[in-house]
């Protein structure tokens, strides 16, 4: 499978349902992908995962995740490509409403992180316009919304 950003998606037991991003143009799912859409801003259509690009991207998300300076988060050093029905946890706002901020087939950056001296996680997602860190525990249940907010 080509992919546009050069990650090797042959491992992945979603490949048959995507089709691969070069396939599609950068929308593997229907949705966008960050990784390809990066790369095809630039005018790159072969970039690997070491492009300069990709890898700018990566960075500067890094570096906003971490300056959010969020008690008991280990320091964030990798994002990965994450499908949004993945990370598109359901939240209950304050209100009684019940939100998902993400769209289930675009393909976002984000991690899991173990929240120190806990059972929980924090969940990392990034999109071209916001960054969202929640905690959770098991398989994504009792989601909290720790950060949200415009970059």
């Amino acid at each position: 499978m080509e992919t546009i950003c050069g990650i090797d998606c042959n491992g992945c037991g979603f490949k048959e349902s995507c089709k691969g991003c070069k396939a599609t143009n950068g929308h593997p799912f229907g949705a966008s992908c960050m990784l390809a859409e990066c790369c095809s801003s630039k005018g790159l259509e072969n970039c690997n995962t070491s492009c300069t690009e990709v890898c700018r991207l990566k960075k500067q998300l890094i570096e906003e995740f971490n300056a959010l300076r969020i008690k008991d988060m280990e320091e964030v050093k990798n994002l990965n490509a994450l499908k949004g029905g993945f990370v598109n946890l359901e939240y209950k706002l304050p209100g009684g409403q019940v939100i998902k901020f993400w769209n289930d087939s675009k393909i976002y950056l984000g991690n899991q992180i173990e929240k120190k001296n806990s059972s929980r996680c924090y969940g990392l997602t990034a999109d071209e316009n916001y960054l969202l860190v929640c905690e959770y525990g098991k398989n994504g249940t009792d989601p909290e919304i720790v950060v949200f907010k415009k970059r």
